[in-house]
């Protein structure tokens, strides 16, 4: 199946009125579970390489690469997604290798700054026809936009979008990145505020932090995009950890990375079930490009 764009992958999440799992690449062991996860649920997905993880590998070029090669190979709609840059030249490299998506992240510039800056991103990007997530920020915050006390406004947010032309937006309602545990509990009543205000998707942030019943809650009252990294990082330790105490003469790596890959399979195919079976709580007419 060719490579989807994730404009076309939330619009069809927008129709329908149910979420869309969004999750991190670190190597390509997590590219393939969470493609084969997607596949076992039938359902389309999002594979994301943030900018933390192109400094682990060192460059954007291999992993992404590799991530792309994934997504072409698949068997259900599959996205490509740069979450997190804060650079340029790293939204551009992204676009040569057919990300679909980036995440072009300012909010810790001020106001005005952030809206200068991701207007300048959206416009290059959507010449190439590659669609542009942002969020606000919180100007001096150490934990940044997701921490747990943040909150967007909805009138900022819908303005935000209209001064930059972005086609999603990341909101704070009361997630933070990084959770190891699941008792983040988002601000519902806000979440519907928000969908009723901003004219394109809304993205969730930090939802590792998240139980299965308020995640599904989330998506009925007006979220789309769904990003997860952590718990599928729990998942894939999890397995590797059992599988070597299993055996302290392994060292075949294809053995316990096996395991670790199929444990976030299993994962993405239960968390995608969650996510597509809401049909709930989604206002008609919101704008999705790209």
């Amino acid at each position: 199946m060719p490579l989807t764009g994730t404009g076309e992958i939330l619009a069809h999440a927008v129709r329908h009125g149910h979420g869309v799992g969004a999750f991190n690449v670190i190597q390509l062991e997590h590219a393939e579970a969470i493609v084969a996860g997607a596949e076992a649920a039938g359902t389309a997905v999002v594979l994301q390489i943030s900018e933390n993880a192109v400094r682990y590998h060192g460059g954007l070029g291999p992993v992404g690469a590799a991530t792309v090669a994934v997504a072409r190979a698949a068997a259900v709609p599959v996205a490509v997604h740069l979450d997190h840059a804060t650079r340029v030249d790293l939204v551009d490299e992204a676009v040569r290798l057919g990300f679909g998506s980036v995440m072009f992240d300012a909010s810790a510039l001020p106001y005005a700054e952030n809206v200068r800056a991701t207007a300048g991103v959206a416009a290059r990007c959507h010449a190439a026809g590659v669609a542009v997530e942002a969020e606000l920020g919180e100007v001096g915050g150490k934990d940044g936009v997701h921490a747990p006390g943040a909150r967007t406004d909805p009138g900022e947010a819908a303005a935000f979008v209209r001064a930059t032309s972005v086609d999603a937006l990341a909101v704070a309602v009361g997630t933070s990145h990084a959770m190891l545990t699941r008792d983040a509990r988002p601000d519902l009543a806000l979440i519907a505020e928000l969908r009723a205000a901003v004219p394109v998707p809304l993205v969730l942030h930090g939802s590792s932090g998240v139980d299965d019943e308020h995640l599904a809650a989330s998506v009925a009252q007006g979220m789309t995009k769904i990003n997860i990294a952590t718990h599928l990082n729990k998942a894939f330790t999890g397995a590797v950890r059992a599988t070597l105490g299993a055996d302290p003469a392994l060292v075949d790596t294809r053995v316990y990375l096996g395991a670790g890959r199929a444990a976030v399979t299993v994962e993405v195919t239960r968390l995608l079930g969650i996510l597509t079976a809401v049909q709930l709580g989604r206002p008609e007419g919101g704008r999705v490009s790209r």
